[in-house]
């Protein structure tokens, strides 16, 4: 296996010596061998990346406002026995606030249109009957069939408004953001009650320049990094590449989708993304610092029989580190 020196051996030549008693010239040759260190060379594998910056965002994010004009109820977090406060995780369907409002029930006549609607089928069931022994026309038939799917239809209309006096979470996630109201207080129809996110996944939009575009495809790695904790690295995908070029920027825009399952980074932090280009394995790869320039050429020194010997040598990829 070849070795590569960092530093050469330093050999440095004898002086000569004179005797001050006019005794005969004696010349002694010195050598003098400074050691170094030597790394093994080994083939692995190498990527090679652009870099970029940006924030992350969540995947998932929705603000949900009041639908209805009602009385604001802030409902009780069954894991903390309190009412919901920011950071509560909340699952799927679980309803977060409730509006109430009496007059709005009344003017939806729920338990009205209930009973409208069994009439109406137990009617259209008559009707059908009849109409297979030929005491009912197809036209009653119809007339029949007609007044159940409108009250059907009237059911549906009231249970979908009864259903905005409810805030539900449409997605398991975490609460960002909730305006604080009195319970009781009156709020109106429009406003902003509260804002929920699943960061388990985040996005990033990457610039990058327009030299990488035919290099950069769907589905590559993204090596994602926090300034903040530069000890953990989380893998991101590429999902979606712009087919355009910014002409002031010469840039063009890239979506990377970035797995968050530990949490580890926050919506709005600020990271680099290390996007890999091109890769290449089983290949022999060397600490860039241990290779020099010569008469514009890059030379290494490697260790034969104890002797380091220049070698010129073509490099391919290369990465940062």
């Amino acid at each position: 296996m070849k070795q590569i020196r960092t530093t050469l051996f330093a050999f440095t030549a004898a002086a000569l010596l004179l005797n001050s008693c006019r005794q005969p010239d004696m010349e002694v040759n010195t050598t003098i061998e400074v050691p170094v260190g030597v790394i093994e060379v080994s083939t692995s594998s190498i990527e090679e990346f652009v870099s970029t910056t940006g924030s992350v965002y969540p995947l998932k994010d929705v603000s949900l406002s009041s639908e209805i004009t009602g009385e604001y109820r802030l409902q009780i977090n069954p894991a903390t026995a309190k009412p919901y406060a920011l950071g509560d995780y909340v699952k799927a369907g679980t309803t977060i606030i409730k509006l109430e409002d009496e007059e709005y029930v009344n003017d939806l006549k729920v338990k009205s249109k209930e009973v409208d609607k069994e009439i109406s089928e137990l009617e259209y069931e008559k009707q059908q009957a009849l109409y297979k022994k030929g005491g009912a026309t197809l036209r009653d038939l119809k007339n029949a069939e007609i007044t159940m799917i409108n009250t059907e239809y009237d059911m549906e209309s009231s249970r979908l408004n009864l259903a905005k006096m409810t805030l539900e979470a449409p997605f398991s996630g975490v609460i960002a953001e909730l305006p604080y109201f009195t319970n009781g207080t009156r709020v109106a129809s429009g406003t902003v009650m509260v804002s929920l996110i699943d960061f388990e996944k985040l996005f990033l939009e990457a610039n990058l320049p327009e030299k990488y575009f035919r290099n950069i495809e769907r589905g590559f790695k993204v090596y994602v990094t926090s300034y903040t904790s530069t000890v953990d690295t989380l893998l991101g995908t590429i999902t979606q590449i712009s087919p355009s070029i910014d002409a002031e920027a010469r840039t063009f825009l890239s979506f990377v989708e970035i797995e968050n399952k530990e949490e580890i980074l926050l919506p709005g932090m600020f990271v680099k993304a290390d996007l890999v280009v091109n890769s290449a394995e089983e290949v022999i790869v060397i600490p860039k610092d241990i290779i020099m320039s010569r008469n514009r050429n890059q030379i290494v020194y490697v260790v034969e029989q104890g002797v380091a010997s220049e070698r010129i040598i073509t490099t391919g990829l290369q990465n940062a580190t």
